[in-house]
């Protein structure tokens, strides 16, 4: 049975990550979406709230399940004897650093592997960078965020704005 990691600090997930997921979820018996701690990012939404938006996301795809991710990706790999991780790309900036990641990866880990995987067309503009945007200017979020996770992500956008 193979199993693909993606990984990502889905802050918050967008259709470009589920178009990823969609994408190794064909190629792979089983496909785990591991959210991560970036130790350098600021994150608008805290763990269990990513969690949940990636699992409602990914909710209609039987063969993915969404943990959370504290270590490091290279320690996850071998404890679940991943065959691959799977990284999306939107551009040449994007490209450069997950190749240069997968270098790193590979330098520690000789049995990893990444497989890169280029987003659509349709979706190379959508970032999590720019739903947090949009959401900041109270602009429609159609066509980024799937609708399971759309009224989670607003409420609680809502709920931090009431208390800051």
């Amino acid at each position: 049975m193979s199993l693909a990691i993606v990984p990502g600090s889905f802050d918050p997930m967008t259709l470009g990550h589920l178009d990823i997921v969609q994408a190794v979820a064909k190629r792979y018996d089983e496909v785990v979406v591991a959210v991560m701690i970036n130790r350098a990012k600021k994150y608008l939404f805290d763990m269990d709230t990513r969690v949940e938006i990636a699992k409602r996301t990914v909710a209609e795809l039987p063969n993915v399940r969404v943990i959370a991710e504290s270590g490091m990706l290279i320690d996850l790999f071998d404890r679940l004897g991943a065959d691959a991780v799977c990284k999306g790309w939107r551009n040449q900036a994007d490209y450069d650093y997950e190749l240069h990641m997968a270098d790193w990866n590979s330098a520690h880990n000789p049995r990893f592997k990444t497989e890169m995987i280029h987003a659509k067309n349709g979706h190379a503009q959508i970032s999590s960078t720019a739903v947090r945007e949009k959401l900041e200017k109270g602009e429609s979020l159609d066509g980024y965020l799937h609708p399971n996770a759309e009224a989670l992500i607003r409420k609680v956008y809502q709920n931090k704005e009431k208390s800051v």
